[in-house]
């Protein structure tokens, strides 16, 4: 962003076909316009960015809003935002309708302030029936976008301030990928990258697929002149992004492998750990095994969803893997790789799981015994095979496995937990303490949380701290002199 001056662009042309000058053109347009509002109304105007979902969300959120300060406005939570931006998720029900929650009392805002726009893109956006709720029950809803066009932003904004009314533009598909923009990380110190979009499993309960299109990797020679711009800049952390790191490259001309991808980003100087989410158990190679076990800056974290302990259910849920196969892979990553800390996503009550599917995934848990694990009930997404399943579980059944899962998951991830307690590690400082101002919080290398005594200025270093205390998800230490 650094190398593009918005003053030296002409707007009094047409807009540019190519990708991403026609949006730095638009850029420069609207800038022209919040400016002149701006001035109308004496003072700054304010937009509020919300986000909902996972991790390629909050990527997305902050292009979105590196967009929007370019355009003129300035991210602040305030009361009364000039815009509202909602990046929403759609892998549960309850997303859903969180937003439309929230859509109830913006409308209440917007009637009191008549320069208001209201913007929501994303997953839940690439639901037909969502887009068509929205165009009848919230008109007052300036722009919808979904996830294949979140690059247009620029534009789709310029269209509803010269067109004076909603705008909606919703892509099925996109071979697009647009990453040369604007963007406002969160921290200057780490970044999250995207290496792929979309997916191609299709699990039987899953939404993703649907809504975010099928598997396209990016060029490695992109990725990695990304991370340099982003080393450059400051950042010593970066965190690879795709619904599935294991698939990245296959749909490439000059086919690479997600091991080859990572061999090449370590050798990026100035670079000092590098994480990747997610991996699917199916496609996870010896030869990454091999490339984590030898890295130096790799992060020994790997997340690797599990999602139910019954081959049966496993076969319906689409997973291309089996129980004895999970465990086979999960032991010989352990064996290979022993200072690793694996942590994994369980759905509990799928349609037709039986009591002994349940204590198949029970005896997963306390073979394995995962670090940490994000438990789910299982939600029905329209859309998807297994919202048509016979054979829905009752809620009280799902609610009594769902607690004994989350006793036996708390039981195991708090005595992995003490395991570490009176050993040193390497902390990346990420902020101050939220609830102490005397203490500062930072990440080990296998994810977990460290509070500890420190100052602001140790914020984006790596420094050595001593675990004193296990607090079930965080530990208490001290920091060691630099």
């Amino acid at each position: 962003m650094n190398e593009i001056n918005l003053d030296l662009i002409d707007t009094t042309g047409e807009p540019p076909v190519t990708e991403p000058e026609r949006q730095y053109y638009y850029i420069a347009k609207c800038r022209e316009l919040i400016s002149r509002k701006s001035k109308e109304l004496g003072r700054p105007l304010y937009s509020c960015t919300t986000t909902f979902g996972c991790q390629m969300n909050a990527r997305d959120s902050e292009k979105l809003i590196g967009i929007l300060e370019q355009i003129g406005y300035i991210e602040k939570e305030t009361k009364n935002p000039d815009f509202v931006l909602y990046n929403t998720c759609t892998v549960r029900e309850n997303a859903n309708l969180k937003v439309y929650g929230h859509l109830g009392f913006l409308k209440k805002q917007k009637e009191k302030n008549e320069h208001m726009m209201i913007a929501l893109c994303g997953c839940m956006m690439q639901e037909e029936t969502v887009v068509e709720k929205i165009r009848s029950s919230y008109k007052f809803v300036d722009l919808v976008f979904g996830t294949h066009n979140i690059y247009k932003l620029a534009e789709l904004i310029y269209d509803r301030l010269t067109l004076d009314k909603p705008v909606i533009e919703i892509l099925k598909d996109t071979d697009n990928i647009v990453e040369e923009l604007p963007s406002e990380r969160k921290y200057s110190f780490k970044s999250g990258v995207n290496i792929m979009f979309g997916c191609n499993n299709f699990c039987s309960y899953c939404i993703v697929p649907y809504v975010r299109g099928r598997e396209r990797s990016r060029k490695p020679e992109d990725i990695v002149n990304e991370i340099q711009k982003l080393v450059n800049d400051g950042v010593s952390e970066i965190m690879l992004l795709g619904q599935n790191v294991n698939s990245y490259g296959k749909n490439l001309e000059e086919e690479i492998t997600f091991a080859e991808l990572l061999r090449r980003v370590e050798k990026i100087e100035g670079l000092k750990r590098i994480r990747f989410m997610t991996s699917h158990p199916k496609d996870l190679s010896d030869d990454l095994i091999e490339v984590m076990k030898n890295s130096k800056k790799i992060c020994r974290q790997l997340h690797l969803p599990l999602q139910s302990g019954s081959s049966r259910i496993l076969k319906i849920m689409n997973r291309h893997y089996d129980k004895e196969k999970y465990i086979n892979l999960a032991e010989k990553i352990r064996r290979e790789i022993p200072d690793i800390s694996l942590s994994t996503d369980i759905i509990v009550g799928f349609p037709g799981e039986t009591e002994e599917d349940f204590k198949d995934t029970l005896d997963v848990v306390n073979r394995i015994r995962f670090d940490s694990a994000y438990t789910f009930i299982y939600s029905k997404r329209t859309g998807t095979p297994a919202a048509k399943m016979d054979d829905q579980i009752p809620k009280d059944v799902i609610k009594d496995r769902f607690d004994r899962l989350l006793a036996t998951v708390h039981e195991i991830s708090n005595e992995q937990t003490l395991k570490h307690v009176g050993n040193t590690y390497e902390v990346l400082v990420e902020e101050i303490n939220e609830h102490n101002n005397e203490l500062v919080t930072g990440r080990m290398s296998n994810g977990s949380l460290v509070h500890f005594k420190g100052c602001k200025d140790l914020i984006g270093k790596i420094v050595n701290v001593k675990l004193d205390e296990a607090k079930g998800f965080y530990y208490l230490g001290t920091m060691e002199e630099i």
